[in-house]
């Protein structure tokens, strides 16, 4: 990899959401980590964003200047990453970005009605940073965008004379930015994109298509998903634009923050352990037990799940094996929040199991990292699953995953069946079919392994070796840009 890290390259992050300075969900996780890892690798990057009310930057945020857009006076803020030496361009206008609520919704959970003209002078601003019409002498090589809210910036720019080459990844197939067409006036739109082989989509406006046509590269988070968005069930009908582009779609795996998820320095775990240190693993679950309410009992499995209560993370499976569950040795824990309906069905089981079962409805980053310390088994049945997470931060931990064959879940869980067990690559259980008697097999094979120790044991330190690095996704795009 030294030969790419050599070349020094310009990077403009274009992005919504970045963790720590404001989260709604996985984007954000991508967008905080993915460019510190490529400014470990050299590369000088950027990242550009709105300048939200709730947004918390933690260190000085200094004015840059001021930019004209459709009779409006936009300023660009400048402030860092925190921990990190990260640049950030903030788009600061009070009319679009000054008010409570999240990034795209208010308190109530509506969308802000004016999403489309909020995204659209965001992706100018973005265009304008991009070609350093803002004189700061510095002018990018690559634009990487990323979900619909920076779905113009390509359209806008293959527009431009002596353009940035541009990268466009999509997070989740599932949101695409939809407007009605009437705000193609609205947000100023240049008519040479409004057309069916641009960013029409059936007579919507579609941001999304705005990085899926103009693009130099489409990329998405694992490389099953990149397969599965060219199919009908998610491409969410742009499955034949998928198909048409699959030449220039690459599909790279994200990786988690190593420093946060990591059994031997974890500040939220007592105590520390790693893969030689598996003895230790028992006490966090002794631990976990008590603080929950559950019987102590080093012999059980405890079964976990961290998820948002939706179909998507297939809770309403976990609903239907439950009562069946519940008559098995095994204790189960919940931590999660969602659809008021499931929440009250999984309340009304486990007040029936109180020894057996512990609900945490919310969420709560302490005891996230207690579950996955002491744990036994992590259950992540989705039903799509772009890339995942959690099942990462399980094999790290020593935690073996139960996995629906689907995106992410299918590229960085390995099977435990006979041939792995033997070759000692098996990571977890994975099932292919999303329905209740397809998981219930999955939990019933994996209950079988965990009497096997010396299976188990192996199985856990297997999966504890695992690279889920951001290093190594930071590589891989790094190779993408030097070959476009």
């Amino acid at each position: 990899m030294a030969k790419i890290e050599k070349i020094k390259k310009k990077i403009l992050f274009v992005t919504s959401e970045a963790h720590p300075l404001i989260k709604t969900g996985g984007l954000a996780d991508v967008s905080g980590s993915l460019p510190k890892a490529l400014a470990e690798l050299s590369q000088d990057i950027r990242l550009i964003m709105p300048n939200y009310q709730a947004l918390k930057t933690n260190g000085p945020v200094r004015f840059l200047c001021t930019v004209r857009i459709d009779n409006r006076d936009v300023n660009l803020l400048e402030t860092r990453m925190p921990d990190s030496q990260v640049i950030v361009w903030l788009v600061d206008c009070a009319e679009f970005f000054n008010y409570p609520g999240n990034p795209y919704t208010d308190e109530q959970g509506n969308a802000w009605p004016n999403n489309a003209e909020r995204f659209a002078l965001f992706c100018r601003v973005a265009v304008i940073c991009a070609m350093d019409r803002i004189n700061q002498d510095w002018k990018a090589d690559i634009v990487h965008c990323n979900d619909w809210q920076t779905g113009l910036v390509p359209a806008l720019l293959s527009l431009e004379h002596d353009r940035p080459a541009t990268v466009f990844t999509i997070h989740n197939m599932a949101y695409q930015g939809i407007f009605p067409a009437d705000q193609v006036v609205a947000i100023n739109l240049p008519g040479q994109l409004w057309h069916p082989d641009g960013v029409e989509f059936n007579h919507m406006l579609s941001f999304i298509k705005g990085g899926l046509v103009y693009a130099d590269r489409v990329t998405t988070v694992s490389p099953t998903y990149a397969l599965e968005i060219q199919t009908p069930e998610f491409g969410y009908g742009l499955e034949g634009l998928l198909t048409h582009r699959k030449d220039v779609l690459v599909g790279i795996i994200n990786g988690i923050d190593m420093d946060q998820w990591n059994p031997e320095t974890d500040a939220y775990i007592n105590p520390k352990f790693n893969a030689t240190t598996l003895t230790k693993k028992t006490q966090n679950k002794t631990k976990l037990q008590k603080k929950l309410g559950l019987p102590v009992n080093a012999k059980v499995p405890v079964v976990a799940l961290i998820s948002r209560l939706v179909e998507q993370k297939g809770i309403d499976m976990v609903i239907d094996c439950l009562p069946e569950m519940m008559s098995m040795s095994m204790q189960f824990i919940l931590l999660g929040a969602g659809e008021k309906d499931f929440e009250q069905q999984l309340q009304e089981l486990a007040l029936l199991h109180p020894d057996k079962m512990a609900l945490t409805i919310g969420y709560d980053e302490g005891l996230a990292h207690a579950i996955e310390a002491g744990a036994d088994i992590f259950l992540m049945p989705s039903r799509f699953e772009p890339c995942g997470l959690n099942q990462m931060y399980s094999q790290r931990y020593g935690t073996i995953p139960i996995v629906r064959k689907t995106g992410g879940l299918a590229d960085t869980v390995i099977d435990a069946i006979p041939e792995t067990i033997a070759q000692s690559t098996a990571t977890g259980v994975v099932f292919n079919e999303a329905s209740a008697g397809s998981l219930m097999e999955a939990i019933k094979r994996t209950m079988l392994l965990y009497t096997n120790r010396e299976a188990w044991d192996n199985m856990q330190v297997d999966a504890m070796k695992k690279d889920f690095s951001w290093q190594r996704s930071a590589e891989q795009y790094l190779e993408l840009y030097q070959g476009i």
